[in-house]
């Protein structure tokens, strides 16, 4: 009996088995005149939006420290254009780095329910967004972005978790106890769940490194420096947790050498280390948006 028990705590976890469902609310079907509609709500866009939520409520909070760098109002704001551009641009990111034959169809590129979303390709368009809201309200676009960092992470782990219960982004395989047997890998071979790996990693550890360093040092009086943090964070993570994630069909033997999450995150990684490394010169005296305390 002790063996059986041990055979089965090192065994694979079919994922079949634990009920998820990518659905999380089916609205069932709805007749209108002569047309039919079935709407469902689905976890991978909960994700989105209850990251965007809690990153405007937590960025709110962080706003009211002496020194912030736009007011309520300007947060606001940046909902608005932050939301059009991670949609924006992670769908388009996707499309052109990982799967560019949907170009062949445009119209498959508004098909956002079934999925396809890039983090770099929705970085590019979260930086434009803010560029185009400090550019419109004379603010500085680098301590907005320091501002952003510190919230971003609880996002991507909710999306990481929602991967995960689409059963989608699977890693490579594994013979480690807590590998888990994904359907549509239709080869019925244990696999890292690299998903919970990045949850962990860039939504839990990475909001913990940056609020350390936003509340526990003056990281956000030094220009560039909580964002460059963000940065090179993830770009570690993501590049060391493409060691164990299966690369998307097509991509995975790079001529460089590289899976393409690794080399889309080069980039991050160079601009991490050189907004970190410049940040003490950029430091000047810091005048708040609100309140009256200024900070040297």
């Amino acid at each position: 009996m002790i063996l059986n028990l041990l055979a089965d705590a090192t065994a694979a976890l079919d994922f079949s088995s634990l009920g998820l469902s990518p659905i999380a609310l089916d609205l069932g079907t709805w007749r209108i005149g002569g047309f039919s509609m079935h709407p469902q709500v689905h976890w991978y866009s909960l994700g989105y939006i209850a990251g965007i939520m809690f990153g405007y409520w937590y960025l709110t909070r962080l706003l009211r420290q002496p020194g912030a760098p736009m007011a309520k109002r300007h947060a606001e704001d940046l909902v608005f254009y932050a939301t059009i551009g991670i949609l924006a641009g992670g769908r388009l990111g996707y499309i052109l780095f990982y799967k560019p034959e949907i170009l062949r169809n445009p119209i498959e590129i508004l098909y956002l329910w079934q999925g396809g979303m890039s983090l770099h390709g929705g970085l590019i368009g979260t930086i434009i967004a803010i560029l185009l809201l400090a550019r419109k309200n004379g603010l500085s676009a680098l301590r907005v972005c320091d501002y952003v960092a510190v919230c971003t992470p609880p996002a991507l782990g909710l999306v990481r978790l929602a991967n995960f219960v689409n059963g989608e982004l699977w890693g490579r395989p594994t013979t480690l106890p807590w590998g888990v047997i994904f359907p549509r890998t239709e080869d019925g071979i244990p696999r890292h769940p690299s998903q919970l790996y990045e949850a962990a990693l860039e939504g839990v550890l990475l909001f913990v490194v940056l609020n350390v360093l936003f509340w526990r040092t003056d990281a956000r009086y030094k220009p560039g420096f909580l964002v460059g943090s963000g940065l090179l964070g993830y770009g570690i993570i993501r590049f060391l947790v493409e060691l164990v994630r299966q690369p998307d069909a097509g991509l995975e033997h790079l001529s460089w050498g590289l899976t393409m999450g690794q080399t889309l995150s080069v980039p991050m990684l160079a601009a991490g280390l050189y907004l970190m490394a410049t940040a003490a010169g950029r430091r000047v005296r810091v005048e708040p948006i609100v309140g009256s305390e200024s900070v040297a």
